[in-house]
């Protein structure tokens, strides 16, 4: 191989190296409490959404559409760890659940999603 070619290759092998990785930075939900299609009991519930990656809080939102088809917004609790959101509620009434989640990532990309659940 050529001094040009060599030159050209370690080249892109420092780009492709140094450039930034922010399409692998988009929030995706890893694991989520409760879990999608679980069923919980009645009371307080603890919501834990974990991302593979940070997520920012402030600008980040979770709302609840209950049974009787009313959207509760959620306060999201401080973190505990860059990539997790939470929150906490009470639910008294049994039936199906909707848990909405929005989430900006530390590319600057919004993800959506929801988790249904229902509570027994």
């Amino acid at each position: 191989m050529n001094r040009k070619y060599t030159t050209v290759i370690v080249i892109l092998l420092a780009v492709a190296t140094l450039s930034p990785r922010a399409a692998w930075a988009h929030a995706i939900l890893r694991s989520s409490t409760p879990a999608a299609d679980s069923a919980v009991p009645a009371g307080e519930i603890a919501l834990v959404l974990k991302y593979n990656s940070r997520v920012d809080p402030v600008r980040s939102s979770l709302s609840l559409l209950g049974p009787d088809g009313k959207v509760i917004p959620l306060s999201i609790g401080r973190q505990t760890a860059a990539e997790i959101l939470s929150s906490r509620i009470g639910l008294s009434a049994k039936g199906k659940y909707l848990l909405r989640w929005q989430a900006l990532s530390s590319d600057g990309h919004i993800t959506r999603g929801e988790i249904p659940f229902r509570v027994r």
